[in-house]
């Protein structure tokens, strides 16, 4: 038994879902409206403020779609009427981060500049202030764009271990690694 896929999907206030012939699941809430296309041998039922899952057998294969679907679901609902939200921090000196419109533009340390055009799903802001590091937000309805997006963006300059210099994301923890020691 799937433990994902058997879990009931609650749907909050002011998010409507609607189910086509096709298996084209959409959701519908304040922040806007995602659509999934979910696989034919999984069956979608809608029952007042719940959304279930059912497999048409025990094999392996079923077990996983039930489950991916499940979460892809979830993670609609909650994406329409809550959002999500990263927040990527740049540590070095000199590092810094301008945003124009959905155009970012990041200097890391590299003699050139990155300049990188977001799609429009994704909101972004970059923060400054005086003895901090600049911090970039990003938020969105789509938790599959928006973590895209981040790691894409973290790849320009993962995160060193000596010094932790890198482009990390807010509240992750590095491992860090002792420097050289000097020896007599």
């Amino acid at each position: 038994m799937s433990r994902i896929g058997s879990l009931p999907v609650n749907l909050p206030a002011g998010v409507s879902v609607d189910v086509s012939d096709t298996n084209l699941v959409s959701a519908k809430g304040a922040l806007g409206e995602l659509t999934v296309q979910v696989n034919p041998e999984i069956k979608v039922e809608i029952n007042e403020n719940i959304v279930e899952l059912k497999r048409p057998s025990e094999s392996k294969r079923h077990k996983s779609l039930h489950g991916l679907y499940r979460a892809l679901i979830n993670n609609m609902i909650v994406g329409v009427s809550a959002g999500y939200k990263k927040e990527l921090e740049l540590v070095g000196v000199g590092y810094r981060a301008e945003t124009k419109g959905q155009m970012l533009e990041m200097s890391l340390g590299y003699s050139h500049d990155f300049i990188l055009e977001l799609p429009v799903e994704v909101k972004i802001e970059a923060k400054t202030e005086r003895r901090s590091n600049p911090v970039i937000t990003l938020t969105s309805t789509d938790k599959q764009l928006i973590g895209h997006v981040a790691a894409k963006i973290r790849s320009l300059r993962p995160p060193e271990p000596y010094k932790g210099k890198g482009i990390k994301f807010v509240g992750e923890q590095l491992r860090r690694k002792a420097g050289k020691t000097a020896s007599i």
